[in-house]
């Protein structure tokens, strides 16, 4: 028997529960070509889309009934995949799971082998769900940057959303790579925990989120990280030096983006997608490996806060308040 927390809607009404459960019960998730492992999940977190989806708030979920946690981190307990085997440490995030597949609020989870990333030696797997989807993404987000050639000697470059769980973990990493950072933050209480991760000046959030900005404005940044959207977005896109690129990777604000042309004719700004659901297995090696070396631990338990799966409805309504600072890991069997 294992513990999870599960959503259902039986009746077009939301339910959720904790509840006890047998490994026959786990979905199947594979076939011939995809072959399963089940993990002995030691923790999970939660994130901006996990809460939406604990909270009912956001059409996430796509398969009922569904245990939440688009994260992952724990032991492999049996495998049909003979390149990931019993006993191995793995992390898992994307590939659908928590939302078309049961994802991590749980202590027990199946998932398809190739879904599964191996975590490097120097990482436990509480300091995975630390990094989880949030400082994944971040450091993904790094890569785009470095892609474009967007170095320390470039010249600043601006994290928003700076105290969330994305923005946080990428302040530290640019911070310690060397780079300038500018951390925009709508909650100017946290500057110190902003400039503890390494953040060199802190913007104003009403600085950029107002709309109907000019198409260009004098440049600030060599590059960005964005995890806002919205006017946010488009401000920040105004202010980017020639050359510059701004790696894009969230919503807070909304989904829309009214800007003009201007700054990717005029300057050659780079806007760059960053997504963490289907990226290739490559990819998501030289993510972890770049974690495991660049992040500073010291830093990572500053920003991460534990909670146990009880507590897991609460916190999913202060992700979305904007309560929470930086990470907050799970853990499943607390």
């Amino acid at each position: 028997m294992f513990r999870a927390l599960r959503m259902d809607k039986p009746d077009g009404e939301f339910h959720l529960d904790f509840v006890e459960l047998e490994d026959g019960e786990l979905p199947p998730v594979g076939d011939a070509d995809n072959p399963e492992v089940v993990v002995d999940v030691e923790y999970s977190t939660v994130n901006y889309k996990d809460a939406l989806a604990i909270t009912d708030s956001s059409p996430i979920i796509r398969s009922w009934p569904m245990v939440p946690g688009i994260d992952l981190a724990g032991t492999v307990a049996s495998s049909s995949d003979p390149n990931v085997p019993v006993g191995q440490r793995v992390v898992v995030n994307g590939w659908g799971v928590g939302e078309d597949s049961w994802g991590g609020l749980a202590q027990r989870a199946r998932v398809r082998g190739a879904w599964t990333v191996p975590l490097p030696d120097g990482m436990s797997t509480a300091e995975a769900m630390a990094v989880g989807t949030a400082g994944y993404t971040s450091i993904l987000c790094v890569l785009a940057l470095e892609d474009h050639q967007v170095t320390p000697d470039s010249g600043p470059v601006l994290v928003t959303g700076a105290a969330g769980g994305v923005g946080s973990v990428a302040v530290a990493l640019l911070a310690g790579l060397g780079y300038e950072v500018h951390a925009s933050t709508g909650r100017m209480e946290e500057s110190d925990y902003l400039t503890a991760l390494g953040a060199t000046s802190i913007v104003e959030r009403s600085e950029l989120d107002e709309p109907g900005s000019r198409p260009l404005a004098r440049t600030r940044w060599a590059g960005a990280v964005d995890a806002v959207g919205s006017h946010t977005l488009a401000n920040v896109l105004a202010q980017v030096q020639p050359e510059g690129c701004v790696a894009a990777c969230g919503l807070a604000q909304g989904m829309d983006l009214m800007t003009t042309v201007a700054p990717f004719i005029l300057r050659g700004v780079t806007l760059r997608g960053v997504h963490s659901v289907f990226v290739p297995q490559a990819r998501r090696l030289e993510a972890w490996r770049r974690l495991d070396k660049d992040l500073d631990r010291r830093l990572l338990a500053s920003m991460t806060t534990k909670v146990g799966l009880d507590q897991v409805p609460v916190i999913a309504d202060e992700v979305l308040a904007g309560q929470v600072r930086g990470r907050c890991v799970v853990d499943v069997h607390a």
